[in-house]
């Protein structure tokens, strides 16, 4: 299944070669070209010389995850987070470098800690990796500073039409543009799969200032948050289709696009929802 392979893949930020391959073999055959500029981004075009409107489709292939910054003399590995909350982080199982070598994030035992602490939260720095390695000598011959460490989450189905995976932000947005390249269209259509979306936009960047499109549309995941806790504000609801962005903490959009996207959605019988917060 192809969101399988996409979220089983690891693609951290500056890091997404082997989520790129995946894409680039899925649509051998299906568009007239692929290119990958020099930040990382994949691009694909569709009906190069269609008339009318060209229109763009974007989605990054990064994910959040960690990078190696020291290893102690007992051979624990030291890390920086990309884009992920320390509250998280305890206990994960994880994959180190493009090796993958299998490790898990630990810290002092709960039950070892003074009772005043047990309740913290312990910060990132404060957490360290096991990769079963004895001495400092043994994990440096093993990795390196500055690799990388992707989660490890087994891809599951559960439920009616739901899954559990790492990374559905935003292979998902991968898979969907994926399958449109894959259909028929009769306009231009450029793909763009983004880099380094999770450290700051950097490939949408670069990628916004390359292509020249009269239509840009962002397939991307985000949250639900439709549990009864009067501490959430409810931004969607699993199974009411998907979701329409008005405004978020950088961007308005543009009406006409709204009332185009929800017309085709009503004249097809697609149901969608509109996301609930702007952040």
């Amino acid at each position: 299944m192809l969101i399988k392979k996409l979220t089983d893949a690891c693609g951290l930020p500056g890091c997404e070669k082997e989520v790129r391959e995946i894409i680039k073999a899925e649509l051998d055959g299906h568009v007239d070209s692929v290119f990958t500029d020099r930040l990382g981004n994949l691009i694909a075009v569709k009906n190069q010389n269609a008339p009318g409107r060209h229109i763009a489709l974007c989605a990054h292939m990064d994910e959040v995850g960690l990078c190696i910054k020291g290893i102690d003399k007992e051979g624990y590995l030291k890390f920086d987070s990309w884009g992920v909350d320390a509250r998280v982080l305890y206990s994960k199982r994880v994959a180190v470098s493009e090796k993958k070598i299998p490790g898990v994030i630990g810290a002092a035992p709960i039950h070892l800690l003074p009772p005043e602490r047990r309740t913290e939260v312990v910060p990132a720095d404060k957490l360290y990796i096991d990769i079963g390695a004895k001495t400092k000598d043994e994990a440096e011959s093993c990795v390196e500073l500055g690799d990388f460490v992707a989660f490890v989450s087994e891809y599951t189905e559960f439920g009616e039409h739901k899954i559990k995976a790492k990374a559905l932000d935003d292979r998902v947005g991968c898979a969907a543009i994926i399958e449109t390249l894959k259909g028929d269209c009769k306009n231009k259509l450029t793909a763009i799969f983004t880099v380094q979306e999770e450290t700051g936009l950097r490939g949408a960047a670069a990628a916004a200032n390359r292509i020249d499109a009269d239509l840009a549309i962002v397939v991307e995941g985000t949250v639900c948050a439709d549990t009864e806790d009067e501490d959430a504000r409810t931004v969607t609801v699993q199974g009411c289709g998907p979701v329409v962005s008005l405004a978020d903490n950088a961007s308005v959009y543009q009406k006409k696009y709204i009332e185009s996207i929800t017309a085709c959605a009503k004249l097809n019988g697609i149901p969608f929802q509109y996301r609930r917060t702007g952040a």
